[in-house]
């Protein structure tokens, strides 16, 4: 069967250093963090006190207000960077067929916030206190079901949760449905908004978080002394098309999805596998459905998380995949600027490394000072740099061993 070649056309960020995917790719060029002391509530008894939040979206800017007071803030994300996706590949006014037309938004937590204020209501009003809308605002499929109300999208709809490789899952299994001939048309990507109590005391308690308190210092990938992710908020959201539906459109064509890989570490559920078994089988997996050689790759968008494991067992993984390659390699981590943004993380990512290729433009890790020997690659850190790109991969991985590549390559006429 004659697979569909798969294409990127539409983008859409919302993130703690931009809303809208100018604003994010400026500030993510010029080094910009979104890192500061949580504001949404009391922190001073948590043992993290950091987190890159969003303070200055409104959802009515997207949502009529009846609508938004119905959602959760992650559905509000979602809806926002789906409409900004919409918008960029000249589909927001419904000039397409809305049955061959599917969504796939992943979230890792769903309406955690809506949860945490249902159990308030529930202990000082009663079960009668609970709101009407409380089950629709905490599942975690809502944003995907909104964006496909929405848009009339008839086609494939799924919210997958994979931990923190749900958006690069997302978008990899909504490449494949376009792959196979089931949609022309695939909205994929992630949302998450769980900068509340109830969610970050979860975290501070895995004490997988930084208990560093100056932002400008916190997160720092693959320096060595790095000791914890910063968590964040938003939502990254692609148009994926056929190419074929693509050029008969005449749009804009980013970059092209070559490869997919998925894999599980089968290990434990929070650390990485020691031997970084899943992480070097996932990006192999990912070049192989490409059909390229390491050495065609000349850009990795890592997870970088900056915890002491992951960036630890990613570099190894890129290490033994690309062989004598892996020193040639640009290796970046958006971490640095915008935190995790757990389900949102493969999805915002996946933005800034079609923007990458579409661009010759790879933003740095910043706040990095001091290498570690377990961490030997080059690492952009010193700004912005410009190089030829024919194909990069992105990384995510997640929590009870989810991991997942994508390989985005550029778009050439063959």
């Amino acid at each position: 069967m004659q697979e569909n070649r798969v294409v990127i056309t539409g983008l859409g960020a919302v993130t703690p250093i931009g809303i809208g995917v100018d604003d994010f790719w400026n500030a993510l060029k010029k080094g910009k963090s979104g890192i500061g002391r949580v504001t949404n509530f009391d922190i001073s008894e948590f043992r993290s006190k950091l987190a890159a939040e969003i303070n200055d979206f409104n959802p009515e800017d997207w949502i009529d207000r009846k609508s938004a007071r119905r959602m959760d803030r992650f559905t509000h994300f979602g809806i926002a960077a789906s409409s900004m996706a919409m918008t960029d590949a000249g589909l927001e006014i419904g000039n397409f067929d809305g049955k061959r037309a599917g969504v796939i938004i992943g979230s890792g937590i769903g309406g955690s916030k809506t949860i945490e204020e249902g159990y308030d209501i529930l202990n000082t009003k009663g079960p009668s206190g609970i709101p009407p809308f409380f089950i629709s605002k905490l599942l975690i499929n809502m944003a995907a079901c909104m964006v496909s109300i929405r848009y009339g999208l008839k086609g494939p709809l799924m919210a997958n949760s994979v931990a923190c490789s749900t958006g690069t899952n997302a978008i990899g299994d909504a490449g494949r449905i376009i792959q196979r001939g089931d949609a022309d048309i695939m909205l994929a990507g992630g949302s998450e908004a769980c900068i509340d109590k109830l969610a970050y005391s979860g975290f501070c308690a895995t004490r997988s978080m930084t208990s560093k308190e100056d932002p400008e210092k916190a997160c720092r990938p693959f320096d060595r002394e790095r000791d914890g992710f910063v968590m964040g908020e938003g939502s990254g959201i692609v148009v994926l098309e056929s190419l074929d539906h693509a050029i008969k459109r005449g749009v804009k064509i980013y970059a092209e999805v070559g490869g997919y890989g998925s894999t599980a570490d089968a290990f434990h559920f929070t650390a990485p596998h020691p031997e970084s078994e899943g992480m070097i089988r996932v990006m192999q997996m990912a070049l192989d459905d490409a059909g390229l050689a390491p050495e065609a790759v000349g850009y990795i968008n890592a997870h970088g998380t900056s915890t002491v494991l992951n960036d630890k067992c990613e570099s190894t993984a890129i290490s033994t995949v690309f062989g004598d390659h892996a020193s040639k390699l640009k290796v970046s981590s958006n971490k640095s600027m915008i935190g995790h943004l757990l389900a949102a993380a493969g999805g915002v990512e996946c933005v800034a490394t079609a923007l990458s290729i579409h661009t010759g433009q790879i933003p740095p890790t910043i706040n990095y000072e001091t290498p570690d020997p377990d961490c030997p690659l080059d690492y952009v850190t010193n700004g912005t740099e410009n190089i030829s790109l024919d194909a990069a991969l992105t990384n995510s991985f997640g929590f009870g061993g989810g991991n997942a590549s994508l390989l985005i390559k550029k778009y050439k006429i063959l």
